[in-house]
């Protein structure tokens, strides 16, 4: 007869030990989660940064924007604005936006390899910072879109070589007459056959010269001729400075005559010293007289005064002796 197997015996507290495994599951999944928010930023404080885009191709949500090759901000969220434009809103914290000023410039590079790069630059750090909710336009850069306008310009400038270098071009033709004007500087003529362009004209132009020539050499003669009569002349006129200026000629005799006219206007400057000298006595006299004649007024005065009292007096006897008559008085 077989023997049935034994049960294992029950686990004690089986039910609160799956609660707290259970419990401690959701704990470590929340502290990964809560981690990986941490990593990401998600609990740090931003302000958000929106640039606008012409197209928002190879932009995608998470990536970051760079700042002098380090990432400063973290794409949020990009939209569609109603001009038609695109929105991209960057997640820059608090920590980082203070390389971000007011004078930032904000491009978006789209290389031949690799991804789209959204890049800041600030030239002026002293200017204010960029006010939370800034809305900036962002310069593109894609180099892949330069290739059909660089081979444009290769196609055209390759165009103009080949109408430059062309048989019938005028630098070709330039070119032809440049060695022209070289043989026939290397011709007998020189320079003036190319300038006057044929032997006729270059002839004339040779017999004018030896013309010119000619005339010259009778001008020299001319002057020849003017210098001698310049020498005679010169001669006459040294005469003539020794007549006029020569120790018995003019000028001299002349000072002679001057200094004698000195000699005798000194004389008479020193005769009307003495007359001026007799005039101021002669004003002294006039003074003293006319102080006399003043004093003689005076007198004259006062002898009136003494006849006008002698007057008196008579005319007062008078009145006291009215029977004498024959009154006499003799004055000193």
């Amino acid at each position: 007869m077989a023997t049935e197997p034994e049960t294992p015996p029950p686990v004690a507290n089986l039910e609160t030990k799956a609660r707290l495994l259970l419990l401690l599951m959701v704990l470590l999944v929340a502290g990964a989660v809560g981690y990986l928010m941490y990593a990401r930023g998600a609990f740090e404080r931003t302000q958000q940064l929106v640039l606008i885009a012409d197209d928002s191709e190879g932009i995608v949500v998470g990536m970051d924007m760079t700042f002098s090759g380090f990432p400063i901000g973290r794409v949020g969220r990009i939209e569609l604005s109603p001009d038609g434009n695109a929105r991209i809103i960057v997640n820059v914290p608090r920590r980082d936006a203070r390389w971000l000023r007011a004078s930032s410039v904000f491009t978006m590079e789209n290389g031949l390899v690799g991804s789209t790069k959204i890049r800041a630059f600030s030239g002026v750090m002293t200017d204010p910072p960029l006010p939370d909710g800034a809305e900036r336009r962002v310069l593109r850069g894609d180099a892949a879109a330069e290739i059909p306008r660089m081979v444009a310009s290769v196609r055209e400038l390759v165009s103009n070589l080949s109408s430059l270098t062309g048989p019938e071009a005028p630098l070709n033709v330039s070119l032809h007459n440049l060695q022209k004007a070289a043989e026939r500087l290397n011709g007998p003529r020189g320079a003036l056959g190319v300038l006057l362009g044929n032997e006729a004209d270059a002839k004339k132009i040779t017999l004018a010269l030896d013309r010119t020539n000619a005339l010259l050499a009778r001008i020299d003669g001319v002057v020849q001729k003017a210098d001698s009569i310049a020498a005679r002349t010169d001669g006459i006129v040294a005469h003539a400075d020794t007549q006029v200026f020569g120790t018995s000629g003019v000028v001299p005799e002349t000072r002679a005559t001057v200094v004698q006219l000195n000699g005798l206007l000194a004389d008479a400057r020193s005769s009307l010293k003495k007359v001026d000298a007799v005039l101021v006595e002669a004003q002294a006299i006039g003074a003293n007289t006319r102080e006399a004649t003043a004093d003689l007024g005076t007198l004259r005065g006062e002898v009136d005064a003494s006849l006008r009292k002698v007057e008196q007096l008579v005319n007062e006897i008078n009145r006291k002796w009215p029977f004498k008559r024959d009154t006499e008085i003799k004055l000193p």
